[in-house]
């Protein structure tokens, strides 16, 4: 009987001692492969270590306002409460409180001058947050800014996962520039609940976006000069969620839901194998 009983005991006790290391629900591992169907590992956290978000890969965008999205939160610079790394995770909280003039708290990291690639793949597996006047977002932008006016849009922004909470559960994908803001939905029916890989493929002709392994935006190059295309010079990370603003705030903002995570288990970027 006890030889029967115990791989069964043993099973019990695996199973616990995993769930009990990774309370988070991360599938976190020390060694991402560094070649999958054709593209090579250049950059990623993995976020094996505790504290605040390692300097040597991540910045900060700091104050409030969200640069012309009119945003309610505060973006803080290197605070616990707004940016941690514990459990193998990164999380990102917006919170209710005053601070600096503003009624809530966020951050909104950022890898330029860190991380910083044209063309690639590029993935966050992420779980976002829920709740009227939350607007999460995975993104990316131009290291340098040399088209057009200097600014936006002429330059281009890749949003690769964003979410305003009125509109549950709808994952939007986006480009824009000066000549196009070419978007698309996917519903993703748990995607507050679990986490899920947000990623890009960017080549010199084509943006497509994914969720876990479902392509559902695809931008093509018309070779229009940089008006329809900016999309041929560096780009970097960010991750941030705003609370209210121009889009996310439509509905208002829900003050009873906070504080709101953005729980992120990883951030890679590939390039093309030689």
């Amino acid at each position: 009987m006890l030889r029967k009983i115990l791989p069964f005991i043993f099973f019990i006790i695996l199973f616990w001692g995993c769930n009990k290391s990774n309370p988070t629900g991360s599938s976190n591992t020390n060694n991402p492969l560094t070649t999958i169907n054709g593209w090579t590992l250049v950059w990623s956290d993995e976020f094996n270590y505790n504290g605040l978000p390692d300097s040597t890969k991540w910045t900060y965008d700091v104050g409030n306002g969200g640069w012309g999205n009119s945003e309610l939160e505060y973006y803080t610079r290197a605070r616990l409460k707004n940016a941690r790394v514990v459990d193998s995770v990164l999380i990102i909280e917006a919170d209710s409180e005053n601070y600096n003039g503003s009624n809530y708290t966020s951050a909104r990291l950022v890898s330029i001058g860190t991380g910083n690639w044209t063309y690639g793949r590029f993935e966050v597996r992420a779980k976002i947050p829920f709740g009227t006047g939350t607007w999460p977002a995975i993104w990316m932008l131009p290291t340098q800014w040399t088209y057009g006016n200097g600014g936006w849009p002429d330059n281009g922004e890749i949003d690769i996962m964003e979410h305003v909470g009125y509109d549950p559960e709808v994952i939007h994908a986006s480009i824009h520039c000066d000549n196009s803001n070419a978007t698309n939905t996917i519903r993703i029916n748990d995607a507050t609940a679990a986490f899920h890989v947000y990623a890009m493929e960017w080549s010199p002709d084509t943006i497509n976006i994914f969720v876990d392994s479902t392509k559902y935006f695809t931008y093509v190059n018309n070779h229009g000069g940089y008006q329809w295309w900016p999309f041929d010079k560096d780009f970097h990370f960010l991750l941030n969620i705003a609370v209210g603003g121009s889009w996310g705030g439509l509905h208002g903002v829900d003050p009873k839901i906070f504080p709101q995570q953005m729980v992120v288990d990883y951030v890679r970027a590939y390039k093309k194998a030689d």
